[in-house]
């Protein structure tokens, strides 16, 4: 590629003035953000007037959830109040007592789950001796 000399200084020329116009825009538009432009900008612009007139929006809805003052709580449903509580607490403390009166105060042994009782192991023991004696006799004929 061969470019000329004349051609070289008449790129400066026009890029100085680009540089130029440039600094002028961005004076002109100091305090004004820049619109995004082309189809890769994201979002949506909104001037600054816009912007604060939904931020002021946002704040007053805020405030509004938040209860902003005054207004008496809303009543609860369905929960216990603390009386009721003491009262279910007391009563419940009197079905255990009835309970471990009932039961004599002596706790049974702790029996391992899916143990064998004695009994049990007695009948188990029977049924299979009968079986092997089952076998022993259809095998010796």
């Amino acid at each position: 590629m061969d470019i000329s000399v004349k051609d070289l200084q008449e790129a400066i020329s026009i890029r100085q003035q680009i540089d130029s116009l440039q600094r002028r825009l961005s004076s002109i538009l100091r305090g004004a953000p820049q619109r995004p432009t082309g189809p890769t900008a994201a979002g949506r612009y909104f001037s600054p007037v816009t912007r604060a007139k939904l931020s002021a929006a946002a704040r007053a809805r805020w405030a509004r959830t938040r209860g902003g003052g005054g207004a008496a709580p809303a009543k609860r449903k369905g929960q216990l109040t603390p009386a009721g509580r003491r009262k279910l607490s007391q009563l419940m403390k009197a079905r255990w007592a009835a309970r471990r009166k009932a039961a004599g105060k002596k706790k049974a042994p702790a029996r391992k789950k899916g143990a064998l009782t004695p009994a049990g192991r007695k009948r188990l023991s029977e049924l299979m001796k009968a079986r092997w004696a089952a076998r022993r006799k259809s095998g010796a004929k």
